[in-house]
């Protein structure tokens, strides 16, 4: 099954973050939208491409949180972004990536790779294998700086260092333990044993944290979370986390009082 032929430019403009904000999101699984072309299930948290919530555009500079599942050998062969930090975290499979500043990968469970598209990059993306499904998150930052030159990495994670604990996989430049965009923000990746309880304590006052479920139930700051629902979190210090059964959740912490880029 072949991929589909398409070009994509976007350089969407945040909104701006207000003081009435509220200080809790929740968006269920049942929510998100849902696209379907039979090499690709998609599944979109926010609004994206043919899926548009005008409730659930963005949550501060996080604007896309996308679920995507591609059938085996499959892929999208033209893409082109520009002014945004595209991050992909394999789930399951192997996900092939190429681009034209001539960058080349295939990264899988246990890796992540990090896209600043900056001024404007086309890159390929497809499932790296012929006989299994490809599942990754694919998820978008608005970036601090417009039109920075483009630049390409990918890392591995220590996942030992995930139980029973919150890891931190990316972060900004100046800071990151592991990869890093252009972005005061940090994104964490936990498995949590059952009854196991931690806390996440917020960097920044200006900073929001979004949770994603991706396996098992949890109980975040008393609200019940299953696979695939997301919170977010605004006017809070601090993040307390208990797992109902066992769980993997992705904990991001991103700018929401700012303004859109000029």
């Amino acid at each position: 099954m072949g991929g589909i032929d398409f070009a994509m430019y976007i350089s969407p403009e945040p909104t701006a973050t207000s003081n009435g904000r509220p200080a809790k999101i929740i968006h269920r699984a049942s929510s998100r939208g849902h696209i379907n072309e039979g090499w690709l299930q998609s599944y979109h948290t926010f609004s994206h491409s043919d899926h548009y919530d005008p409730g659930q555009v963005s949550f501060g500079t996080l604007r896309i949180l996308n679920e995507e599942t591609v059938a085996p050998g499959a892929g999208f062969t033209a893409l082109r972004n520009r002014n945004m930090e595209i991050v992909h975290i394999p789930l399951e499979g192997s996900l092939e990536y190429s681009d034209a500043l001539g960058n080349s990968a295939v990264i899988g469970e246990g890796e992540i790779q990090v896209l600043s598209a900056g001024t404007g990059i086309s890159h390929r993306e497809f499932n790296a294998r012929r006989n299994h499904v490809l599942k990754f998150l694919q998820i978008w930052v608005y970036p601090d700086q417009q039109d920075a030159e483009p630049r390409y990495g990918k890392f591995r994670l220590d996942t030992s260092a995930m139980d029973n604990n919150l890891l931190e996989i990316i972060g900004p430049a100046s800071s990151a333990r592991g990869a890093s965009i252009r972005q005061q923000a940090w994104f964490h990746m936990g498995r949590l044993e059952k009854d196991y309880e931690i806390r996440y304590r917020l960097r920044s006052r200006r900073n929001g944290v979004y949770i994603y479920m991706i396996k098992g139930e949890a109980v975040i700051n008393g609200e019940s979370l299953r696979p695939y629902d997301g919170i977010g979190l605004c006017k809070t210090r601090c993040v307390d986390i208990r797992a109902r059964t066992g769980a993997q959740l992705l904990l991001m912490e991103v700018p929401v009082a700012v303004q859109p880029p000029a």
